[in-house]
């Protein structure tokens, strides 16, 4: 455990330092920067801290530094110890929480916490702290990613993870997921983004607190496009002066919502131009909010508007395919036959469908090579069969018994199960972690858990789309009851049940003024994968009361979704350390002039 003082590196602060404010300026505020590394993403399921790294700044000047790791008293996750770089002998001797956070406690006192995705850290000093016994102190909270999506735009960075902050605020350290280096990067980030609030007018703490992206003239004056909107769950789509759809978006409440984009609580730049060309905006009332949700899914998919980021194009997907013959193989292809093959997806890129293919593949021994095979093949084999990564029918190497036994697995860890590919993959990934081939193992763990991802997917939507029909109800906020129709995984129908109506005949009137859904092919549902997602997030939420259900809707115990809490996590981390050149590029929009 260590802490140390430090040289003053104040550059970036000296722009605010000519400045008299009213309230507590920020530059004279102590700000104690914290950053934590976990044995998972949930203190609720038990992940605990593995090591602790807090830089301590006012003005600009760094007053100290405080790191430890932590003894978790359990076991770190291969995944986690090849993302982090900490190992069970790293932390083996160093000092448990009940003696690590005191200190930190102490290092902190009378500052204001500072982190990336301060709920993740915060939560899990807190929890610590009450598991401990120790009174929480009152401290104030800042959150650096919140804080950059209100005032960093895309043309500065393409999102606000703090890999990709460090690299547009020029940090002097690289964030590495050990927690005195993110720390420290995170200090860069913040003086950086105390710098953009200057020129804005933000001096203050409390300015800071109910800071929001200023709105321009014109926006303004296009607050009376939402006057005629109702105070109802919805589907609102802005469109220009030629009718065409900009963006499309849903609401629980569409008037508030819409008058939302005139006013400072609107922080997106993107949406901003968008208001600025948009000149009117239609409504759509709902009679619940899934049936919101789904429509806008099914409005921004047909008419793909430029400012909408997400499901434009729900017909770009990528399915792996376990082919229908005498010598089954693994195939990546864009769409679902009707030609009894087993399908597993739907896969939103081809490089993850092309993960979870190579998973597979290392796991058994199927072919890989392309076209159909005879019963008795009379081919040479090929390289993969040398390195005993194929069983080699081509050769006459198996039987077709052998062969269909193992075809027999894989289809089995593809719709029910995932235990082989866990236990193949794993024992993969600790060889070579064991060995310190830390950048292998990062490559298995991403086969794996793109894996688990898109097993789970396939498992819960075969579950739902096999039902003909699942009729639900939930008691909503005002206490009347939401009713949803769902037929192959297809929303069919919503209504709210009115306080004088019977509630079975109302139910029944609605089954039968409900869309007639036909099944889709395959696993596929009769809707997109999204909708159906959504539907099945309702279904399984709190509250929710089966009224019908035709068919059998159960999911697999030995299913991937046991395993892929822990994988989610994992990758969720991966993703905040991307390096900023290698994140896709996206289109960019610039602000209008002010």
């Amino acid at each position: 455990m260590t802490a140390a003082h430090l040289d003053p590196a104040s550059s970036r602060w000296a722009a605010q330092m000519s400045f008299d404010e009213l309230g507590r300026p920020l530059r004279d505020l102590t700000f104690c920067v914290v950053d934590l590394e976990t044995t998972g993403a949930a203190v609720s399921q038990g992940a605990m801290i593995t090591e602790i790294g807090a830089v301590k700044v006012r003005g600009g000047e760094i007053l100290g530094e405080f790191q430890t790791l932590v003894n978790p008293h359990s076991a770190i996750p291969p995944f986690i110890a090849v993302l982090t770089g900490i190992t069970n002998s790293m932390v083996a001797s160093a000092p448990p929480i009940d003696s690590a956070l005191p200190a930190f406690l102490e290092f902190a006192r009378g500052c204001v916490l500072v982190a990336h995705n301060a709920p993740f850290d915060v939560g899990f000093l807190k929890h610590n702290a009450e598991t401990l016994g120790y009174a929480w102190p009152k401290f104030e909270v800042l959150d650096t990613a919140r804080l950059a999506r209100r005032v960093v735009t895309r043309d500065d960075a393409p999102n606000c993870k703090l890999s990709s902050l460090a690299v547009a605020f020029g940090a002097t350290t690289t964030p590495n997921h050990r927690a005195l280096s993110d720390a420290r990067a995170t200090v860069d980030v913040l003086h950086g983004l105390f710098e953009r609030l200057g020129s804005l007018g933000v001096y203050t703490i409390e300015e800071l607190q109910t800071f929001t992206s200023r709105v321009t003239s014109a926006q303004r004056r296009k607050r009376h496009l939402a006057e005629d909107l109702p105070h109802a769950p919805g589907v609102y789509l802005f469109r220009d002066d030629r009718d065409r759809v900009l963006y499309v978006g849903t609401s629980r409440d569409l008037r508030t919502r819409v008058r939302s984009y005139f006013t400072a609580s609107e922080t997106r730049s993107r949406m901003g131009e968008m208001v600025g060309i948009a000149t009117r905006v239609e409504g759509i009332e709902c009679a619940t909010p899934l049936e919101a949700e789904v429509r806008e899914l099914r409005l921004i998919a047909q008419h793909k508007p430029r400012y909408n980021r997400k499901s434009r194009f729900p017909e770009k997907v990528h399915w792996l395919k376990l082919t229908n013959e005498v010598w089954p193989r693994l195939s990546l292809v864009r769409q679902v036959l009707d030609d009894d093959a087993d399908y597993f997806g739907p896969f939103s890129s081809r490089k993850r469908a092309e993960k979870s293919l190579a998973a597979l593949h290392e796991t058994f021994p199927v072919r890989q090579c392309s076209g159909r095979l005879p019963a008795t093949p009379s081919r040479s084999a090929c390289v993969l069969a040398e390195m005993g990564r194929c069983l080699a029918p081509c050769d006459g190497s198996t039987d077709l018994d052998t062969y269909a036994e193992m075809v027999a697995e894989l289809r089995d860890n593809l719709l029910h199960r995932a235990d082989e590919v866990v236990e193949a993959i794993s024992h993969r990934m600790d060889a070579l972690s064991a060995g310190e081939r830390f950048e292998d193992a990062g490559v298995h763990r991403d086969r794996l858990s793109a894996f688990l991802r898109a097993a789970s997917r396939t498992q819960r939507l075969r579950a739902l789309t096999r039902c003909a029909e699942v009729v639900a109800a939930r008691r909503e906020d005002s206490g009347l009851w939401a009713v949803h129709v769902i037929r192959h995984g297809r929303l069919a129908g919503a209504g709210v049940i009115p306080v004088d109506a019977h509630a079975g005949e109302y139910v029944e009137q609605l089954r039968l003024s409900s869309e007639t859904v036909g099944r889709g092919l395959g696993p596929t549902p009769a809707a997109t994968a999204e909708e159906t997602e959504k539907a099945l997030r309702w279904l399984e939420s709190p509250g929710v009361r089966l009224v019908r259900v035709d068919g059998e809707w159960s999911c697999p115990v030995r299913g991937a979704g046991k395993h892929l809490a822990l994988h989610d996590a994992v990758e969720e981390s991966r993703q905040g350390l991307a390096p900023f050149d290698e994140r896709r590029s996206m289109p960019t929009f610039h602000q209008p002039a002010r």
